[in-house]
């Protein structure tokens, strides 16, 4: 494997944590209000928590890729930015 594919290869595996960082603080944003932590930190805390669930999910399946990480990246996300957004003072 060459410099590029492996570069290439770490951006695909890193790529659905990085879209769900950038798109969670706006649909958050949309369907709760503006809640009172900054969108950059917000995106912030999305992607070591998005990375973190990859590489989890690397870890104990043994490959990328899997639809049972995904589904752990998207329940991970929704419950970080309803967290974020203090969603259980909400009424």
């Amino acid at each position: 494997m060459t410099f590029w594919q492996l570069i290439l290869h770490l951006f695909n595996f890193l790529l659905p944590a990085l879209a769900m960082a950038a798109l969670m603080p706006w649909a958050g944003r949309w369907v709760m209000g503006s809640g009172k932590t900054p969108v950059r930190r917000r995106m912030a805390i999305h992607a070591m928590a998005g990375v973190s669930v990859l590489v989890l999910g690397l870890v104990l399946q043994g490959h990328d890729g899997k639809m049972s990480t995904y589904l752990v990246l998207m329940l991970v996300a929704a419950t970080v930015e309803w967290t974020l957004h203090r969603g259980w003072t909400r009424k």
